[in-house]
């Protein structure tokens, strides 16, 4: 079982239980799905590419911390950032938020494939 699987399963329980989640801890696990959902596409799609961190970094006029701040789940991007790495990735970037899945959807889909 993944650790994510593991936290969705604990807070599940504890809800159950009538341990409700503050909004606080809710708003932080979303904006926590939202970065690990990106960082996972963002990964992907370089290596599909065969791109170093670096190489990648420069495509989207980044530098390669920022690239490895983003695989690391370390960052909530901003719009810019979010065309920057579409653009460089040479992929159209679609984010799903469905509040009642509660569990964001990111897709990286090549440029050569969406047509």
């Amino acid at each position: 079982m993944s650790g994510h699987t593991r936290m969705q399963a604990l807070r599940e329980k504890r809800i159950r239980e009538g341990y409700p989640e503050s909004e606080e801890r809710a708003q932080e696990r979303r904006e926590n799905l939202l970065a690990m959902a990106l960082a996972v596409v963002v990964y992907d799609r370089r290596k599909e590419l065969g791109l170093t961190q670096a190489e990648a970094a420069e495509r989207c006029g980044l530098d390669q911390a920022k690239i490895s701040r983003i695989e690391g789940s370390d960052a909530v991007p901003t719009l810019t950032l979010l065309y920057k790495l579409s653009k460089g990735l040479d992929a159209t970037l679609r984010i799903d938020i469905d509040v009642a899945d509660d569990e964001p959807k990111i897709t990286l889909t090549p440029h050569d494939a969406a047509a």
